[in-house]
């Protein structure tokens, strides 16, 4: 039996980690084991005493602040699945939809799927950021030919084995261009589907800044 690994970066989420868990615990895949990995990033409100509790039920992984990209790079590593999917712990991603995105990869029709909120019919949320993700994408599909709507969504879904060509570097948010453009260079292509997405306030803890957009430019121009 195939394994699907979902791998859930968390800092700072005492609010939200055992409501996603609970979702993401519920999630049913036909003929597909799960494993379920949490990669607390050095929280300090909380989440960490709470995940202490549930390290007999889950693989919980601890590490201090190295960022989300890096918080990902050890769940990665530490994943047994053939299949990985990535799930915020903040729940502005429903868990509930990776059951959809990752059959594409059963069926054998892709090895990366990409959730995208722009296909969706979604709320804006931030419009800065809004047009900052539009601005990344446009400027992928430039430098690399390709025709995404959101490279910088949060469920991304592909075969484990894609990892081994793509020697991941960034630390921090820059993991999603840097993912994105390493499997473009590699003529991987990325299927997208809809995806519903609801946006929370930076006073509900949203992290992502507009200085992480700056350098997401900047690294889709370094990676090419």
């Amino acid at each position: 039996m195939k394994k699907i690994s979902i791998v859930i970066p968390v800092y700072n989420e005492k609010d939200y980690i055992l409501k996603t868990l609970e979702r993401v615990e519920k999630l049913s895949f036909s003929g597909l084991e799960k494993e379920i990995i949490v990669v607390d990033d050095g929280s300090t409100d909380g989440t960490t005493e709470i995940l202490k509790s549930l390290e007999s039920k889950y693989k919980i992984i601890y590490q201090n602040n190295g960022g989300k990209g890096a918080a990902l790079r050890a769940g990665f590593t530490t994943s047994t699945g053939e299949i990985i999917a990535i799930q915020d712990a903040d729940l502005e991603y429903d868990p509930a939809e990776i059951v959809r995105l990752i059959k594409p990869i059963i069926d054998g029709k892709s090895e990366v799927v990409y959730g995208s909120r722009m296909l969706g019919h979604n709320p804006i949320g931030h419009r800065r950021y809004y047009l900052g993700n539009e601005l990344i994408s446009w400027l992928t599909n430039v430098l690399y030919r390709s025709h995404l709507t959101d490279v910088e969504t949060g469920h991304k879904v592909f075969k484990k084995s894609i990892l081994e060509n793509l020697n991941l570097q960034e630390n921090d948010f820059g993991f999603e261009v840097e993912f994105t453009a390493k499997i473009l260079k590699n003529q991987i292509p990325i299927l997208e589907l809809p995806i519903s997405y609801a946006p929370r306030k930076f006073d509900e803890g949203k992290k992502i800044n507009w200085q992480d957009g700056l350098k997401a430019l900047w690294l889709l121009v370094k990676y090419r």
